[in-house]
């Protein structure tokens, strides 16, 4: 079999294969491998371009095809989607696997980079200590909602209900003594599980010196850039800087025609995490941008002014994003402008 493209439907047990040749004729239509199979049937095929949609365990499978000389690409579901011939009605594995084929052949198809075992097991560190947070705020909203039943409304400032639940703890009765108790007991876990985490956040940003360049941007912590490098390497995958915020969700999007040019709304497309990450820096500069006089802050603040606080925000967290494209594809380091 002279297979050039080869698209793989991934799931938990049962996988689907759908290769073709130079001319474009299938000539591998395996509808239903087996999990145990498959590698040993990738394996036995010559060296050719395997896709297959980012989703769990994709950039695992593809860093095992690569072993083997195959290339690996991944690509979004969404823009494989509309190859798949039989629509929403016909939508089966074997339908899958022939879209992502086809997909994976059109010149302008845009590929997720195949992370490395690194950039996962970083990354899951940010979405462990995420979950905590997530936790957290459960945890306080389940309080304040639990005491607003008992006539006590405290403030949404989680601080504040963290000092004040327990000045309430007399007034209530026994049981619902018990109950908060219980969650204060449980906020003061997580603030430590939280903590911890981002003491881990801090060592792995500290450890790489891409990442402490990074912080040097107003607006990119450790945080931040730990995530930017487990997401996206040196970013040689964008073709610029723009590319890169486009994919952060931090542009407006185009409804242009016959000539006219229109911007809409930010898209919030793409990387959610990373968008919101860029988003806190923005708002972090521009807390201090009121008292310090360099160009970005003089910047920031006109915008502001003119056209309100939010959309300098996200003008500031795209130029952050453009400007850390530059420093990690370019190898440069940041250059303050006075």
């Amino acid at each position: 079999m002279n297979i050039v493209f080869l698209g793989i439907d991934l799931a938990k047990n049962l996988f689907a294969l759908h290769g073709v040749d130079a001319s474009g004729h299938a000539c591998l239509v395996r509808p239903s491998v087996r999990r145990d199979q498959l590698l040993e049937m990738v394996a036995k095929l010559p060296p050719c371009t395997i896709g297959m949609e980012a989703c769990s365990g994709a950039h695992h499978w593809a860093r095992q095809f690569v072993r083997f000389g195959h290339v690996a690409k991944l690509m979004a579901p969404k823009f494989v989607a509309p190859y798949r011939m039989g629509g929403r009605r016909g939508k089966n594995d074997a339908a899958d696997a022939a879209a992502i084929c086809e997909a994976l052949q059109r010149p302008k198809m845009r590929f997720v980079p195949v992370k490395s075992e690194l950039a996962q097991s970083r990354l899951a560190v940010h979405t462990l200590r995420q979950s905590w947070i997530v936790a957290r705020t459960a945890a306080i909203n389940r309080l304040r909602g639990l005491l607003s039943e008992f006539g006590i409304v405290l403030p949404l400032k989680a601080a504040t209900v963290r000092a004040n639940a327990a000045q309430h703890l007399e007034a209530l009765p026994d049981w619902m003594k018990t109950v908060c108790l219980d969650l204060l007991q449980e906020l003061r876990h997580l603030d430590e599980r939280v903590n911890e985490y981002d003491a881990h956040v801090r060592a792995i940003a500290r450890a790489d010196e891409r990442a402490r360049r990074l912080m040097e941007v107003p607006g990119i912590g450790a945080t931040t850039a730990s995530a930017l490098l487990a997401s996206i390497g040196y970013g040689h995958d964008f073709k610029n800087g723009r590319q890169l915020a486009a994919w952060l969700g931090l542009v407006p999007g185009q409804h242009s025609s016959g000539g006219k040019h229109r911007l809409g709304h930010i898209t919030k497309a793409g990387d959610s995490y990373l968008r919101s990450l860029f988003i806190l820096g923005g708002r972090a500069v521009m807390a201090a941008a009121a008292n310090k006089r360099d160009r970005l802050s003089r910047w920031a603040t006109s915008l502001a002014e003119r056209r309100g606080y939010w959309i300098a925000v996200v003008a500031i967290a795209s130029k952050n994003a453009r400007m850390a494209w530059a420093m990690l594809a370019k190898d440069e380091a940041f250059k303050p402008v006075g």
